[in-house]
């Protein structure tokens, strides 16, 4: 089965199951790894998600994914929160998150360049406001390859 019809189908019969829960499904990877292929299913909710809250959704999930049988060989499945740099994917993502560090990649070049690293002013129509340091930018939404949390870690 190709990556994005698995991705698509898996996000389509986990996603009810995680809203039950009171969770956010925020993204689904599926990947080959040394260790073999993996499906990793990021999970969140205010004030962050629990290792219970991934032991269960990965219990339901992982009966789930056998009785539908929607990957036909050996993988391993993970449920984890998100992270510090969290994927920002839906539209909500943007406006949610306003006011946060973020590094969004393009899959064309928009101005010059595909990356672009700043603080997201929010979500305009179809446009994703950033303020760089060299000033306020309006990036496609729908042009959007990869966007995710860049919090700046100080020590």
């Amino acid at each position: 089965m190709e990556r994005e019809r698995l991705i698509k189908e898996v996000w389509e019969l986990v996603e009810p199951v995680v809203l039950a829960r009171g969770l956010e499904l925020v993204e689904v990877e599926w990947q080959r790894e040394p260790r073999g292929w993996v499906l990793r299913i990021y999970i969140d909710k205010p004030g962050g998600v629990t290792l219970g809250d991934c032991v269960k959704v990965s219990e339901v999930v992982g009966d789930l994914l056998d009785a539908r049988d929607l990957i036909h060989h050996s993988y391993h499945l993970e449920v984890s929160s998100p992270g510090l740099e969290r994927p920002l994917r839906k539209r909500e993502d943007f406006e949610r998150f306003a006011g946060d560090r973020v590094r969004i990649v393009l899959r064309e070049p928009f101005s010059g360049r595909r990356t672009f690293t700043g603080i997201l002013r929010g979500l305009e129509g179809d446009q994703v406001v950033v303020e760089l340091e060299e000033g306020e930018v309006r990036l496609p939404y729908a042009g959007i390859k990869k966007a995710h949390l860049k919090p700046e870690i100080s020590f």
